[in-house]
């Protein structure tokens, strides 16, 4: 009887430990391009988890999970941005801000000095191969996204936000686990990693604003099972009297494969633009 030729899931395991061990970077992680969250989260996101980042209204989680988006995106990677509060040329505007280091409302009004236009149109040129695909959110919502991902098989699917994906035939609590549940189902069929955004509510009203796991609410289905949650925590937006504007607490609330902590990274409010605080962008 002729030996089988297929290689069992364990070695298929060990295989990929030893390329670790030899300084090769896991198949299935994708860097976020933040080398301290990286560091976190055991050198990036991992295919077939669901990552879940949430905060306050302002907080910044669309301008991070388009960031994120971007660099992922500039490895060559397939990415997908879906969008349930911005239109596509919105989300370019935003893109080409971050990336060049303007204002957004300077590319809106036309008002870019020079300088400003120049590295804008840098920007484009280094973004024109490299930019994530940027989506509308669907009308059929969890559906479209599931057909989407099914189709294209992207490396990281973006879905801002999860309220975007809420029809209100149900509580929303209801609908939000459920939505949970369907996104983290359809990150392990098919080995995407998707990283959802959270509006987090009344965090305002307490002495503490640092979200907690308990503030995703969704009945828990986030706290249970997302494999990655992720907390934005910007004083600035609580306390003015202090000279801290634009530091910015990234807490790892949850991760399933490795530790828990917080990374530093800094706001450029005017950019919309997020760098590490340990490892800037140059």
């Amino acid at each position: 009887m002729a030996r089988s030729t297929d290689i069992s899931p364990l070695s298929k395991v060990l295989a990929r430990a030893d390329a670790v061990f030899d300084g090769s970077r896991q198949p299935d992680t994708i860097p976020t391009g933040f080398p301290s969250l990286d560091r976190v989260l055991g050198g990036g996101l991992r295919g077939g988890d669901l990552i879940v980042l949430g905060g306050d209204v302002g907080s910044g989680k669309s301008a991070l999970a388009l960031a994120m988006a971007m660099r992922v995106a500039q490895r060559r990677a397939p990415v997908t941005f879906f969008s349930g509060e911005m239109a596509a040329d919105r989300l370019l505007e935003r893109a080409l801000a971050i990336e060049g280091r303007v204002k957004v409302d300077d590319l809106r009004q036309g008002v870019a000095n020079d300088i400003a236009r120049a590295s804008v149109g840098a920007a484009a040129v280094r973004l024109r191969e490299v930019l994530p695909r940027l989506e509308v959110m669907p009308d059929d919502l969890v559906a479209g996204v599931v057909d989407h991902v099914e189709q294209t098989r992207p490396d990281l699917c973006v879905v801002d936000s999860l309220l975007s994906l809420v029809r209100g035939t149900r509580s929303m609590d209801e609908e939000l686990a459920e939505a949970v549940r369907r996104l983290k189902s359809l990150a392990v069929q098919h080995g995407t990693a998707i990283l959802a955004t959270a509006q987090l509510p009344m965090l305002a009203a307490r002495d503490d604003r640092r979200p907690q796991l308990d503030d995703f609410g969704a009945m828990g289905a986030v706290k249970h099972h997302a494999d990655v949650v992720l907390a934005l925590f910007r004083e600035d937006m609580y306390d003015r009297r202090r000279e801290i504007e634009g530091a910015t607490e990234l807490l790892v609330r949850k991760n399933r494969n490795g530790g828990t902590g917080y990374v530093d990274l800094y706001f450029y409010a005017q950019w919309m633009r997020f760098e590490d605080m340990l490892d800037p962008d140059r």
